[in-house]
């Protein structure tokens, strides 16, 4: 147990106490992420290779795809091995600056992953409406420069964050009903005012969510014109699917990544708190970099062809005359 010289110094420890209500059934929870893990670990690291390999891949938005992939590994490696010590071993305990840092990796790569999907949402309108100007908008430098932008936009607006939780007094208060460090859980710890966290937490979020959705929404509406204008049937349908498969990774990251900042913010107590914490737990390890997988993998038919390709062993005719 951790050990305090006053009331007021920060504990040395925080218990992460898993999900209340669910202690009996640790393994019946525990296989389904750790099944959904491994895939996603293979899947996503599959991926990257694939577009790293593929020439045919070195396309802007396959990059972007790429940098997707590597956003969710690194979020769901950070945090689901921890779960899996709380469910499997009963090891609870993290360090507090530990939890410092593995909130940074939560929330820091949850806002570029935002990023990262509005870039890629910003491509598809590039390459529906000015395919003639596609190639030198979106050069490889313009690409370096916007992911950069993105990594660094989401590492510094959650470096405020680490200072604030740093410097709260906690009062010997240093149980979390949760299996991951998030924000809101360990601030609400606190025995002094937290306005402060909060309004620096919803105005993050808003400003972010607010900007990087509206982006997103502009970009598919302008998308949407172009393709009521294109004539060939095929070619609608075609852009048509392709925005589809876009909007359900949207989607799968949005929509519960909003129903968790609310629940923790506004405390919805109509919501069970084991739900509330099951949508976040499948919401941050597990479904964006399982079903983004799912998603790109089965509809996007150039990386089905370069999966059949590599698996045949079958080399580029350029490579073979050389």
């Amino acid at each position: 147990m951790p050990v305090f010289n006053n009331s007021y110094v920060a504990p040395k420890f925080f218990i992460l106490n898993g999900i209340p209500g669910l202690e009996r059934v640790p393994v019946w929870i525990s296989l389904p992420l750790c099944i959904m893990y491994t895939i996603s670990l293979l899947g996503n690291l599959g991926l990257v290779y694939l577009i790293h390999q593929e020439e045919s891949l070195h396309h802007p938005m396959y990059f972007f795809l790429a940098m997707l992939s590597v956003i969710d590994l690194f979020t769901c490696t950070t945090t689901l091995p921890n779960a899996l010590c709380i469910f499997w071993f009963n090891l609870k305990d993290i360090n507090f600056n530990a939890y410092l840092v593995q909130m940074f990796f939560v929330h820091g790569f949850t806002d570029v992953e935002f990023g990262v999907l509005m870039l890629m949402a910003l491509d598809h309108y590039v390459a529906i409406c000015y395919p003639s100007r596609y190639a030198t908008i979106l050069t490889n430098p313009i690409i370096t420069k916007a992911g950069l932008a993105t990594f660094l936009r989401g590492v510094l607006v959650i470096i405020p964050f680490l200072f604030l939780v740093k410097h709260l007094p906690f009062c010997q208060r240093n149980i979390i009903s949760h299996t991951y460090c998030g924000h809101m859980s360990v601030v609400k710890l606190s025995c002094a005012s937290i306005k402060i966290n909060v309004i620096n937490g919803l105005t993050v979020a808003l400003l972010i969510g607010v900007f990087d959705i509206c982006c997103i929404s502009v970009s598919y509406t302008m998308f949407l014109q172009a393709v009521v204008s294109l004539s060939p049937a095929d070619a609608w349908q075609k852009a048509f699917s392709t925005c589809t498969v876009r909007k359900s990774a949207t989607i799968i990251t949005y929509v519960p990544a909003f129903f968790t900042f609310f629940t923790l913010h506004f405390g919805v107590h109509t919501i069970a708190p084991s739900l509330h914490l099951i949508v976040a737990n499948l919401y941050l390890l597990l479904l964006p970099p399982t079903l983004n997988l799912i998603v790109y993998g089965i509809k996007i038919k150039q990386i089905r062809d370069s999966v059949i390709k590599l698996f045949q062993g079958e080399k580029d005719p350029s490579i073979q005359d050389k």
